[in-house]
């Protein structure tokens, strides 16, 4: 019989195959004897020989037959028991039971829907975090129990805890089952770098203007004290600076909010169409006021992607109130939606303006926190438009890119790689000024 539980050298991290190789070597090298004892006395061909011990060791390689409903993926003997599956499948977090060396034999529902693992899996070769790997072999040699924390990058960046417990095993002896449990902690890692983001940007960005209001709310107690042209100056100049700081802080807050959320996709039917309409419609004062021309360049029916209505709502203002005020002097600006080209496909909103166009150092950095491609005083906003815009998309599972020329305009198109058609609705074709 092969060993059922053979020790692993400390660092090493086997596949599945190797690992069976591994747990079945005596047998292996025990029949490799036997065959060149038989091919030895001629009692077996040289080629027979090596033909049944390549076909042995094959068929030991071969990924292991995946067990019929109610039976046991687990060798009889290796299974935990009854008590400690109810158990586990009673957690409310992830919960895997492991044999010494690793391999996953029991997985709770929870556990299955939030990792790659299932049992008969080598633990270290599915999530290879190094002090998860150190956690397990520390447990393994008879340690008691331990908590490491990791981290994943992908899909999208998720913190982690794990907790490894030795089950049936007295200290310092090598455990039958480990208990392995696993806790999220993204939300609470999102919200305690939100947190500290929002100190810190807020801190640098608020300073000026409070400075400006100190500044002049000492200069009216002082030498403008009973001069009514200075006070009505500086009291509008103060208001200025007072509504700075409140869409500061609105759109801080804004993005926080999205941040904590980017991993959880909106699932709800919006239709874009819907959604540009009522942006065209909002921003006609605006347009009118700075003298540009809108047109809107749109289907004839509908096109329903998942999301989030207000926060898309929130992404094309952005995109337009940018489009009119920084792209101003080119007098016209081009909202269009190409629907997709089958029942279920990718479609495409792009907002183009005329203006002065963006240098193409500036375009990688453009959705930067409080970056800014100038310092115009007359159209500065709050330096968080785009950002939030790319946090959004990135919710919604959609991309945004940016092109530009210095003279030619700029060009910011998202793209739905899900969307489908709806109904016809009545468009409107072009708004002016």
């Amino acid at each position: 019989m092969a060993e059922p539980r053979p020790d692993l050298p400390p660092g090493w991290r086997p596949s599945l195959a190797t690992w069976r190789f591994f747990e079945w070597r005596w047998p292996l090298a025990g029949l490799a004897a036997a065959l060149l004892l038989l091919m030895a006395v001629g009692a077996v061909a040289v080629w027979a020989g090596l033909l049944i011990f390549a076909v042995v060791a094959i068929l030991l390689a071969l990924p292991q037959r995946q067990p019929a409903p109610g039976e046991s993926a687990v060798p009889s003997g290796q299974e935990p028991n009854s008590a400690m599956m109810r158990f586990a499948e009673a957690l409310p977090e992830p919960c895997f039971l492991l044999d010494a060396a690793g391999i996953v034999r029991f997985a709770n529902a929870r556990s299955r829907a939030a990792f790659p693992l299932k049992v008969g899996d080598l633990l270290t070769a599915r999530l290879r975090a190094p002090d998860l790997v150190t956690a397990l072999q520390r447990v393994a040699a008879g340690g008691g129990p331990v908590g490491v924390e990791f981290f994943e990058r992908v899909p999208t960046e998720r913190w982690f805890a794990a907790w490894f417990a030795p089950l049936g095993a007295v200290a310092g002896e090598r455990p039958d089952t480990i208990v392995l449990v696993i806790d999220d902690l993204t939300e609470q890692r999102r919200a305690e770098r939100a947190r500290a983001d929002f100190v810190a940007n807020a801190s640098h960005e608020l300073r000026t203007p409070l400075a400006s209001l100190t500044g002049f709310i000492e200069t009216l107690q002082g030498p403008a004290k009973d001069d009514p042209a200075a006070r009505e100056r500086f009291l509008g100049i103060m208001h200025g600076q007072s509504q700075r700081m409140s869409r500061l802080i609105d759109d801080l807050l804004s993005l926080n909010r999205i941040e904590m959320k980017v991993h959880m996709r909106p699932q709800d039917p919006v239709d874009i169409l819907s959604v540009l309409q009522h942006v065209l419609d909002a921003f006609e004062p605006l347009a009118a006021e700075l003298g540009v021309t809108v047109e809107s360049e749109l289907p004839e029916g509908g096109v329903i992607v998942p999301g989030d209505r207000d926060e898309l709502v929130q992404v094309f203002s952005n995109l337009l109130e940018n489009a009119l005020k920084y792209g101003r002097t080119g007098k016209r600006v081009v909202v269009s939606l190409i629907r997709p080209s089958g029942a279920r496909s990718a479609c495409l909103v792009s907002v183009r303006d005329f203006g002065p166009g963006i240098p193409a150092e500036h375009l990688p950095r453009l959705t930067e926190r409080f970056y800014r491609v100038d310092d115009d005083r007359q159209n500065r906003g709050t330096g968080l438009g785009l950002a939030i815009v790319k946090h959004i998309l990135n919710r919604h599972r959609a991309r945004l890119s940016i092109e530009s020329e210095p003279g030619q305009g700029a060009l910011f198109s998202v793209r739905f790689d899900e969307s489908t058609l709806a109904l016809p609705a009545p468009q409107r074709q072009e708004k002016i000024a």
